[in-house]
């Protein structure tokens, strides 16, 4: 008999990797089945990519000026492949170094997004009664208000640097996550292996951080991509009326600013940021959708 335990064994955790490899598989080919989101997924990682290697694919300093170079075309100087702005500065540096912030901005807003809803959706929904309809009530409060209309407000009263701009869209953007949280948690505490944890007497903690919250995190995983999308806009938006990042840093949203004023002499300084701010969220929100089908629990049980 014993010499048989560690075959059992060994088999268990055989058994375990398989369905564990299968479930990834099918993951996979249920996201890989979703075009958009596999091309999404592509521009999202060229994206971080040019971003993390910003300076080497630059040939220039995005703040290096020289006012004999202005309004170089795109496509008509080898050395400034998109042309230049009204100082002199190099378009590709300025899209590339605002494409990292920009995207910085995203992903610090997204944490700050998730880990908020994921709090306060996580109490609520675990303890119910009092806690559950004060959170709830001040979750609706926040709603009442439109988001641009919190971020014009803070943004006015604190200093804009990188990480104030990613916190203040972060810390109004959590609302959506924690219902999704919530309804989650208020569906999962009714199975029976929670009901198995309240009779071992396991603790508040453990049953939220070790039972609850692992169940949960689908849907946030979907919900923490959109939001970068979200995150990117607004950062884009608010730098855009002047309360987002200041120059001389640049980021696609204070670029368009820029742009503005020489629309007519230089198109193409306008119109390539935002094409980058399109082509950002367009890609995010198609990854988003590709996660939600792959996630998808009643996709899960057809496949």
């Amino acid at each position: 008999m014993r010499t048989d335990l560690p075959q059992l064994s060994e088999s268990g955790a055989e058994g375990s990797a398989e369905f564990y490899e299968s479930q990834t598989h099918r993951l996979w080919r249920r996201f890989s089945g979703h075009r958009l989101a596999v091309i999404g997924g592509g521009i999202v990682l060229a994206l971080l990519i040019s971003a993390v290697f910003a300076d080497l694919i630059a040939s220039h300093d995005p703040l290096d000026l020289d006012t004999s170079r202005r309004f170089i075309q795109p496509f008509t100087d080898f050395n400034f492949i998109l042309g230049t702005d009204e100082m002199g500065r190099d378009t590709l540096a300025r899209l590339l170094h605002g494409g990292r912030i920009s995207l910085i901005v995203g992903i610090a807003a997204m944490f700050a997004t998730v880990v908020t809803g994921l709090l306060v959706g996580l109490i609520s929904g675990y303890y119910g009664g009092k806690i559950d309809n004060i959170l709830m009530r001040f979750t609706d409060i926040i709603l009442c208000f439109p988001q641009v209309f919190l971020l014009l407000i803070l943004a006015a009263f604190i200093t804009p640097t990188v990480l104030s701009i990613a916190l203040i869209i972060g810390f109004t953007s959590w609302m959506e996550v924690a219902r999704i949280i919530r309804a989650q948690i208020l569906y999962i505490k009714k199975q029976d292996f929670i009901e198995a944890s309240f009779a071992l007497g396991a603790s508040g903690g453990r049953i939220m951080f070790r039972e609850l919250l692992p169940n949960a995190m689908a849907p946030v995983l979907v919900s923490a991509t959109l939001n970068v999308a979200n995150a990117v806009l607004m950062e884009s938006y608010i730098s855009f009326l002047g309360y987002g990042i200041q120059p001389p840093l640049a980021s696609w949203g204070n670029m368009l600013t820029n742009a503005q004023a020489y629309f007519d002499l230089s198109p193409w300084l306008a119109i390539l940021p935002g094409i980058m701010i399109t082509l950002t969220v367009m890609s995010f929100n198609f990854l988003g959708d590709g996660l939600r089908d792959a996630l998808d629990p009643r996709l899960r049980m057809s496949n």
